[in-house]
């Protein structure tokens, strides 16, 4: 198979279960980086396996990991594309995107929308698609936030979109999706005791990104009662109820989320209010 010059970058932890369909789908990428966040399972083995590039860097955070790996490894393509372990590349998104970086036009990066599989099912509503994310840039022109998690990558140029779906189904089960959950709500929790990062203006109106992080961090935290209203949101409003029993369990865990973000978030004010007197 012909490669394209094209870097990949898999941030893991503990992905045995997701990794070699990830890897596969890989395939034709002339370059092939993971960056282990110290893996307990065989993730290692299983890169090493595919003939993947293996590094290992302590996590801090999404934004920070990711940055870390993007200014400090031996990238040797002038385009990046950065992909979770529990994703994978469709043919035609692995084709698109050949073409795209062989003659971007003004472009520095683009976004590329997420198909999200949730038990066995493409969860067509609930507000997760479109699921618009930067993935794909140009090296120099593009780097994450700062944000701890639901963390933006921030583009030094025009972006396109990318007209095939990026394919997000993790094999890991249930349990494993808890966990992960609660450690997203942790960082959630420290990310709204942040000060907002995201000015108003009317061209992050133009931008579906910046519209999610200005309801996030502008409209969200005056939102009464949210765990009822984000389970609303999703299974009435954004019609999660077309989705059949996958989209109701996902609007309730999604909303249990909610919940649990709320709690860490009171609880450190608490904290803080005691450690204050």
């Amino acid at each position: 198979m012909r490669k394209i010059p094209l870097s990949i970058l898999i941030p893991t932890l503990n992905e045995e279960a997701n990794l070699p369909a990830c890897l596969q789908s890989c395939a034709f990428a002339d370059q092939v980086v993971v960056v282990d966040s110290l893996s307990s399972d065989g993730t290692r083995a299983i890169a090493e396996k595919h003939g993947a590039q293996l590094f290992e860097h302590r996590f801090e955070n999404y934004s920070a990991q990711k940055n870390w790996a993007l200014d400090t490894l031996p990238w040797r393509n002038g385009w990046i594309f950065i992909l979770d372990a529990d994703e994978r590349f469709s043919p035609e998104l692995a084709d698109e995107v050949g073409r795209r970086i062989s003659d971007p036009g003004e472009h520095v990066a683009f976004q590329v929308n997420r198909r999200f599989i949730f038990l066995g099912r493409w969860i067509k509503h609930c507000g997760w698609y479109p699921s618009w994310n930067l993935r794909l840039f140009r090296r120099g022109k593009a780097r994450y936030d700062g944000r701890p998690v639901h963390e933006h990558m921030i583009a030094d140029g025009p972006v396109g979109f990318l007209d095939h779906d990026l394919i997000h189904e993790d094999q890991k089960g249930i349990s494993a999706w808890l966990d992960r959950h609660n450690r997203y709500s942790t960082a959630e929790a420290t990310a709204r005791l942040w000060p907002r990062t995201t000015p108003l203006s009317l061209s992050a109106v133009k931008d579906p990104i910046l519209v999610k992080r200005l309801i996030r961090e502008r409209v969200w935290p005056w939102v009464p009662a949210k765990p009822v209203a984000f389970f609303a949101y999703m299974y009435f409003l954004r019609l999660g109820i077309l989705d059949g029993w996958p989209g109701l369990a996902f609007s309730l865990l999604q909303a249990q989320q909610e919940f649990h973000v709320g709690l860490k978030v009171r609880e450190r004010r608490r904290l803080s209010a005691l450690g204050a007197k």
